[in-house]
């Protein structure tokens, strides 16, 4: 699956009934519950990555990817326009781009 092929499931089940969709009902509790749960899943990719457990990090990065895309969604905001703004900082140093914010 590719982050598009996600990207398109997440936002067709925008519309889907809550009761038969994780995404759906994420989506229907809003912007705030969707960025909880990416929080949570961040710290669990973090715990992972201390511990040293490679597939548990792979699992856990897995998630942080797919809630990090629904919360995008919960707010409108295209994964293409994230990719773009990475395209834009290629280049430069991430001293300089913390420096310009």
């Amino acid at each position: 699956m590719t982050l598009q092929q996600l990207e398109n499931t997440i936002i067709t089940r925008k519309s889907a009934d809550p009761s038969s969709s994780w995404t759906a009902q994420l989506l229907a509790e809003g912007p705030e519950k969707c960025a909880g749960k990416f929080g949570e899943e961040a710290i669990e990719a973090i715990i992972e990555a201390v511990k040293g457990d490679k597939q548990a990090l792979i699992s856990e990065a897995a998630d942080v990817v797919y809630h990090l895309m629904v919360m995008l969604a919960s707010r409108d905001v295209a994964f293409d326009d994230v990719l773009a703004e990475l395209a834009r900082r290629i280049g430069t140093s991430g001293i300089d781009e913390k420096a310009r914010r």
